[in-house]
């Protein structure tokens, strides 16, 4: 069973470097089947001989600070749930592009479940929460969001957010790897 690990915040200026060979390493080392990374910024898609839960996550988020350094929240889903949330995006239309659609992926299933959008003018911007993601149209990129960041701080749960570039990319990945 294909699980996707996404690190929050790796790569993405001078904190957090970690390089993308150093989490394959470590989820070999763990056991698992088949790591991949895609791009640079903490994408990794492994396979497990089955279902993996919370106790998962936090082993491989503390294998990989004992590797690496660096300590990064990290949203754990199995294929079929990351698919799943993928495919549901009601904001991803053929004409949008999708490096200006954002999936922030929770951390705790069912988490953001009754959490109101921000309650303040988005101008051309759109939000949707769903009880497992919150999806984003920022068309004019995500450095001008209005969403204001202590909304995001206030959520119950860590979110870790992807273009639908790199989501498509990853959806492609693991369908080639369950091929």
């Amino acid at each position: 069973m294909d699980h996707v690990a996404l690190l929050r915040g790796v790569n993405v200026g001078t904190a957090k470097r970690v390089a993308m060979a150093d989490l394959r390493r470590v989820a070999a080392d763990l056991g698992f089947e088949r790591p991949e990374t895609l791009l640079n910024s903490g994408n990794l898609v492994f396979g497990a001989s089955s279902r993996l839960g919370a106790d998962d996550a936090a082993g491989l988020r503390a294998a990989i600070a004992r590797a690496t350094g660096v300590d990064a929240d990290l949203v754990l889903l199995d294929a079929e749930r990351f698919t799943r949330l993928a495919v549901a995006n009601p904001l991803r239309r053929e004409e949008r592009e999708p490096k200006l659609l954002s999936v922030a992926f929770a951390e705790v299933p069912g988490a953001l479940d009754g959490v109101a959008p921000p309650d303040v003018d988005l101008g051309d911007e759109e939000i949707v929460v769903s009880p497992d993601a919150v999806r984003q149209w920022l068309p004019a990129g995500v450095l001008a969001s209005r969403v204001p960041a202590a909304w995001w701080r206030g959520l119950p749960t860590p979110v870790t957010a992807r273009n639908d570039a790199t989501v498509r990319k990853l959806e492609a990945l693991l369908a080639r790897r369950s091929a």
